[in-house]
């Protein structure tokens, strides 16, 4: 049998997530997460990151990264990302599109962003010819299969408080980063939002989160509800 290891998507559900979801669908829930499955839901991430999150359910990645990046930065602002960062190579210019930023890519050896390498787009703050650098967008496991570590995002973290900047996760794979680093859970470190694949933990061909720690943009559900993507 072939197996395609190119995306999550490739595989198929699990029987037993695939009888969990047939179960649900009988009888009526509240929408808008205030279901009992999605209470059950948050209250596990809660436990991984601790009681001071915010999660949200969307539909995919792509609108995953859209909404935190514009729940957080606006039209005037940029997002530092490696070159070859999936919000610049794979969502065919979603995010300047919807969010207004400009991306401002670096180039990486190893598709890893260090704080020597950001230094060099932290120009032009107050110049109102200059977008505004506002966020550093990081992967987790990166696109070329390489892995921070809890050091070098403290370092990069620390670095993007120290300027009055937060910092996005895309952790689409983070759940083979912590496999890699030999992590028993996930840690929450010092990160301002982070997007997850759900496949991380419940094995299912669609579906994401977002989790804002410890900072919450109280703009967030417009963009959520102009764009469509919050899963109600």
């Amino acid at each position: 049998m072939i197996r395609g290891f190119g995306s999550d998507n490739f595989s198929g559900v699990l029987t037993e997530v695939f009888k969990a979801l047939e179960e649900a669908a009988y009888g009526h829930q509240h929408s808008y997460e205030e279901d009992v499955y999605s209470e059950k839901a948050i209250q596990d991430f809660k436990n991984v990151f601790g009681e001071n999150i915010r999660v949200f359910f969307v539909y995919n990645g792509t609108g995953a990264n859209i909404l935190s990046l514009s729940a957080f930065t606006h039209s005037y602002n940029a997002v530092i990302c490696a070159e070859t960062a999936h919000i610049n190579v794979d969502e065919c210019g979603a995010i300047e599109k919807q969010s207004g930023c400009k991306l401002l890519t670096v180039p990486t050896f190893d598709g890893k962003l260090t704080t020597g390498l950001i230094q060099n787009h932290m120009h032009g703050f107050g110049e109102q010819h200059h977008s505004q650098p506002k966020m550093i967008s990081l992967t987790q496991c990166t696109e070329l299969g390489t892995v921070y570590t809890p050091a070098e995002l403290k370092e990069i973290c620390d670095y993007a408080h120290a300027h009055r900047m937060y910092v996005h996760m895309d952790g689409a794979r983070i759940a083979n980063a912590c496999a890699a680093l030999n992590l028993s859970r996930l840690f929450r470190r010092c990160c301002n939002l982070l997007l997850c694949h759900l496949s991380g933990f419940i094995p299912t061909t669609q579906g994401f989160c977002l989790i804002f720690i410890s900072v919450f943009s109280p703009c967030y559900l417009r963009p959520c509800l102009c764009i469509g993507h919050v899963l109600r």
